[in-house]
């Protein structure tokens, strides 16, 4: 299992606007600046988390994006479905999957693919934007 780019960086992105939370729109330069993305990759990111409802932009000089939600209403598995759809280990315990798998039925390593599943969402269901950037706060306070 690996984590997209796309995942990643969406998560990166959600939690500099979750710093900024309050103090009006952050330009998608900025943001890449500070996290070190492609400001064209993170002008797609953003397009899905503004059309999911978790960013909302403001144009002008003054504009940019900014967190739709408190960074305390909004999950890391929020960004995640935003951005992927879906929180999938593998693609046979989706909810609606894209092929018939021969094996479904009578399938040995379905239920542990269920629980990875079930465990993955209910840590990044758990876990807000708020958390994460107090995590990064202590991550840099251990490096100093």
């Amino acid at each position: 299992m690996r984590v997209s780019a796309k995942e990643l960086y969406g998560l990166r992105a959600m939690s500099e606007f979750a710093r900024h939370f309050g103090r009006g729109p952050l330009s998608l330069a900025q943001v890449a600046a500070r996290q070190g993305i492609s400001q064209a990759y993170l002008e797609q990111i953003a397009i899905d988390l503004r059309r999911s409802g978790l960013l909302h932009s403001k144009r002008g000089a003054q504009g940019g994006y900014y967190l739709a939600h408190a960074p305390e209403a909004t999950t890391a598995g929020d960004v995640i479905r935003a951005l992927e759809g879906s929180i999938l280990p593998v693609q046979c315990v989706a909810e609606h999957k894209c092929e018939p798998c021969s094996l479904e039925n009578g399938c040995s390593a379905r239920g542990i693919w269920e629980q990875v599943r079930d465990r993955l969402v209910e840590t990044l269901d758990s876990i807000t934007l708020a958390n994460l950037v107090q995590l990064d706060e202590q991550g840099l306070a251990e490096k100093n």
